[in-house]
This record gives C-alpha cells, sequence and structure tokens, in this order.
C-alpha cells in the first residue's frame, strides 16, 4: 500500500481515541489533508471511518437510553438533507481544500476550549428548548459537513453545551447520533459523482486500520491514556495540519 504510514497512524489513532471514548474523526481528515491525495476520496475515506468509529457508541447510548430523540429528530431531519446537498454541491479542488483548512482551524480552537474531562460528569442546567433553533443549527453544520466530509459533532458538541442545551451525557449521544447520520447522508449525496479513479484498495485498508484500532482500544478501557491531553494533542495536530493546508491553496494576489 502507498503512503503505509497512513495506515498506521489511522490505527494508533483509532486505538487511543476507543480507549477513552473519542471517534478522532478530525484527526484522520487532519492526517488525509496533508498528503495531495484526490480530494473526492479523503472526503468518502473520513466519512467511512466516521461510520465505523461512532455506530457502536451509538448503540450503547441507545441501549443505555441516554438518547432523547425528541429533540434529536429536529436537528437531524435538517442536517441529514443539507448533508446530502452539501456532499452533492459542485466545488474545485482549491475551494474544497480553503474550506477545509478553515473548518480544521475551527475544529482545532474547539478542541482546545472544550470542557475538560472531568467536568462531563456534572448534570447542567438545561436550557431553554427551541425547534426552530435546533433546526438551523443542524442544517447548517449538516451542510458543511457534507461539503467538506466531516461528522460535524466537533462543531454541534461544543455549541450544545454552550447553549446548556441538554445534560453532557445527553449532549454526547446527540453528537454521536448526529455523525451517524450525517456521515451516511454525505456518502450518499457524493456516491453519484465519485471518480472512477478513487483507490478504493486503499480505502478500505484505512477502513480496516480504524476498525482494528477501535476494537483493540475499546477493549484497553481508559485507563491507558488521559483524555485531555489526548484531546489537546489532536487540537494540535488539527491546527497544524489547517494552517499547512490554506498556505498550501490560499492564494492572495
Amino acid at each position: 500500500m502507498e503512503h503505509w504510514e497512513i495506515f498506521a497512524s489511522f490505527l494508533i489513532i483509532a486505538l487511543v481515541y476507543a480507549s477513552v471514548g473519542f471517534g478522532g474523526g478530525s484527526s484522520y481528515l487532519a492526517i488525509l489533508a496533508l498528503y495531495a491525495l484526490p480530494f473526492k476520496e479523503i472526503r468518502l475515506v473520513a466519512l467511512l471511518c466516521n461510520i465505523i468509529v461512532v455506530t457502536g457508541g451509538t448503540i450503547i447510548f441507545i441501549k443505555n437510553k441516554q438518547t432523547n430523540w425528541g429533540k434529536i429528530i429536529p436537528i437531524a431531519v435538517t442536517s441529514v438533507p443539507l448533508a446530502f446537498v452539501g456532499a452533492r454541491l459542485k466545488i474545485s479542488q482549491e475551494t474544497f481544500f480553503v474550506i477545509l483548512g478553515c473548518s480544521l482551524l475551527a475544529a482545532a480552537i474547539l478542541l482546545w476550549i472544550k470542557t475538560k474531562p472531568g467536568d462531563v460528569q456534572e448534570e447542567k442546567p438545561v436550557g431553554k428548548y427551541s425547534f426552530i433553533k435546533d433546526g438551523i443549527i443542524g442544517g447548517a453544520i449538516g451542510f458543511l459537513s457534507g461539503m467538506v466530509g466531516i461528522g460535524g459533532g466537533i462543531f454541534l458538541s461544543p455549541l450544545l453545551n454552550l447553549m446548556k442545551w441538554d445534560s453532557p451525557k445527553k449532549i454526547a449521544a446527540t453528537a454521536s447520533v448526529f455523525i451517524l447520520v450525517n456521515s451516511i447522508a454525505g456518502i450518499a449525496g457524493q456516491i453519484s459523482s465519485l471518480p472512477l479513479d478513487i483507490n478504493y484498495t486503499r480505502v478500505i485498508l484505512l477502513c480496516v486500520a480504524v476498525f482494528i484500532g477501535g476494537q483493540i482500544g475499546s477493549r484497553m478501557g481508559a485507563t491507558k491514556f488521559n483524555p485531555l491531553v489526548i484531546r489537546r494533542m489532536t487540537a494540535l495536530l488539527v491546527f497544524f495540519a489547517g494552517v499547512e493546508v490554506l498556505t498550501k491553496h490560499l492564494h492572495f494576489k
């Protein structure tokens, strides 16, 4: 496999992140952005890895009855179709990388300032619920998710926490469901425009790497790594990738 180090990186990231209950989707996207791979392949890989990473967590959240469907559905109803539209939107490779670079910088900032792991056990007071506001937030993040190839949880979770939308556990469950449905919608939107020269062997191997790493990590438990350290390391990686992408693709006249 060409760029075998990407495979190794994906496996290690999935292992470390799964051990502390994280997905690591932004890290996969950041790594892919540093290589001269076709941008449509980057989006496809990132979304497939998202699905592999969050499916297990979503099932656990549902089994533990931590999903508030009455509040999740308004967000998903607007995010899913707009993620599909965003994925189908015809944009140039240069435009894609500029949007991706800006998204990575925003994600890095949100990762750095996100609530510390020790705080998420506290039940925060629930803010005023707004069907329309939730729909707008879901739609906007869903559209960006489909266009760039992210699940959108990195943007949704901090926003909902700032809004005191619900308890931290239910926000985590909402973000997990959000990432899953948006990633599926994004792939559905991409299918008709995927080029014939995509390296599907590489795509499959990277998905396998994430699956293996995730399975090992989830069985290691959360005692091996510090969640806050992992989050801060991720923020630095994502920030560096965002700067690198913008430096290469943002040209000032």
